[in-house]
């Protein structure tokens, strides 16, 4: 069982200072390689084939190189349309309803997240995230997104979303904003039934920083 795949790669990352001056955040070398390229390696790993990637900062800066991969792109022009408008926009690229979505601003070190996605998946389900427990990110955050219990999640808890999941879009027409959050998705999708979270085995560190990039190249062992 596998599903095709976005990878939300549009954003400004202000976060990371100088670093995204001339470059677009996944496009910053994280231990000698662009960033992205490790979440299409999950990707690729997992049996994924059809992978799709939304551009907006800098897009001569990322498509070129998101074509050498195979990976197509959808570029968001003249306004960015946030994760929920950027996966509606997809949509008719992709030839399922149910879609993984990754952020690449992340290092993952143990188990493949999108393995563990695929594996808990299960046809009722709405919505499956990916969290770890806040005690084991490596972030900057001090809150978590969310409770989880029983497979079932809950707004603001000792839980963060990893920026993975598997997520059904066929509700998605149901809004008719062009820019939004999947936040907004999330919670019209729980009006009918509660969405699902399953727990990352493995250290996963936040790269929504300089700081978080050199935190993450020394979980990879790189320094």
């Amino acid at each position: 069982m596998t599903f095709p795949a976005m990878i939300f790669s549009a954003g400004f990352g202000t976060r990371m200072g100088p670093l995204t001056k001339d470059m677009p955040k996944p496009m910053v070398p994280l231990a000698g390689r662009p960033m992205i390229d490790y979440a299409v390696d999950l990707l690729r790993d997992a049996g994924v084939r059809q992978i799709v990637a939304n551009t907006h900062y800098l897009p001569s800066k990322i498509e070129p190189h998101l074509s050498a991969l195979d990976i197509e792109a959808i570029r968001e022009d003249p306004e960015i349309l946030d994760t929920g408008g950027g996966l509606k926009a997809a949509l008719p690229l992709f030839d399922e309803d149910i879609v993984v979505t990754l952020n690449p601003d992340a290092a993952w070190l143990g188990p493949n997240p999108i393995k563990r996605l695929i594996q808990a998946w299960r046809p009722e389900m709405q919505a499956l995230l990916l969290l770890v427990p806040m005690v084991d990110a490596s972030t900057t955050r001090t809150t978590g997104d969310f409770s989880l219990e029983q497979g079932e999640i809950r707004r603001i808890g000792e839980f963060m979303y990893t920026g993975a999941q598997i997520i059904r879009t066929t509700g998605m027409g149901q809004i008719t904003d062009k820019a939004f959050s999947l936040n907004v998705y999330w919670d019209l999708l729980a009006k009918s039934a509660p969405l699902n979270g399953v727990v990352y085995e493995g250290q996963w560190c936040d790269i929504g920083s300089a700081d978080g990039l050199a935190t993450a190249e020394r979980l990879l062992g790189h320094v």
